[in-house]
């Protein structure tokens, strides 16, 4: 097999998980996204390893090696992140991305405005 076809192949992954990243609004279609990128980058060191093995007869397989230590990583990476988004969730009612800058940012647009956070900030005082 030529080294082109995974490379395209590689190329259309990575792009389909930067498009997913840069248009999605949901956190964990981001996640998902970045995992494409990952999974794309795999494909690149297996693939670059096997053709580099064709022309070395004493080769350590490092492209193989940096792909398992690639995938822990993103195994690592997807629990964390999950985590995350499912803690923010879990306080703001929401996983959009743009809700949560906007939150962070200061302009709280869903927040009551019947004065119960006066009462809390009286009851802590």
């Amino acid at each position: 097999m030529h080294l082109a076809y995974p490379a395209v192949l590689s190329v259309l992954l990575f792009c389909t998980g930067l498009y997913g990243v840069l248009a999605r609004r949901n956190a964990i279609l981001v996640l998902m996204s970045v995992e494409l990128m990952l999974n794309a980058v795999n494909l690149n060191l297996v693939a670059f390893d096997v053709w580099l093995s064709k022309t070395a007869r004493d080769t350590l397989h490092s492209g193989q090696a940096l792909t398992l230590f690639t995938i822990a990583i993103a195994a690592a990476e997807i629990g964390i992140g999950l985590a995350i988004v499912l803690a923010v969730y879990r306080n703001r009612g929401t996983s959009d991305i743009d809700r949560l800058r906007d939150t962070a940012e200061g302009h709280q647009s869903g927040t009551p405005t019947d004065g119960t956070a006066g009462e809390k900030a009286e009851a802590t005082a």
